[in-house]
């Protein structure tokens, strides 16, 4: 499927907005998590902390993996305009299908991160 580059433009900042949404999370779950460590030593709680400490390292990962491609694809973008400013309202990229995948993938193990973090969380406390 062909789209334009303003679409893809617009798909880009959506995608950052995104991630930036789950960078902020992240900090929201570390915090929530060093409560837990705080109020308990059971080497069983702190087996689960360094887990999801761990679950939640990888993700942070993920998002500043997946925002240096978005923003290679968006110089990409910038570079295709600056080549030839006339067509660039007319020209037609194939859609970046395989970056909306990753990003709606993404966002459901995230979710069931955060699903499982508060089933753990809930029982702490």
């Amino acid at each position: 499927m062909k789209t334009t580059i303003y679409t893809q433009h617009q798909d880009h900042i959506e995608w950052l907005n995104i991630l930036s949404f789950y960078k902020d999370d992240i900090k929201i779950m570390q915090k929530r998590i060093e409560e837990i460590v705080q109020k308990n030593t059971s080497n069983e709680i702190l087996a689960q902390v360094e887990h999801f400490q761990n679950q939640l390292i990888i993700q942070n990962n993920n998002i500043d993996d997946m925002r240096k491609h978005i923003e290679k694809d968006e110089q990409f973008l910038v570079n295709s305009i600056e080549k030839n400013i006339v067509a660039s309202d007319h020209r037609k990229l194939e859609d970046h299908s395989e970056e909306r995948e990753d990003i709606v993938s993404f966002e459901k193990n995230f979710e069931d991160l955060r699903k499982s973090l508060n089933r753990f969380l809930a029982k702490c406390f």
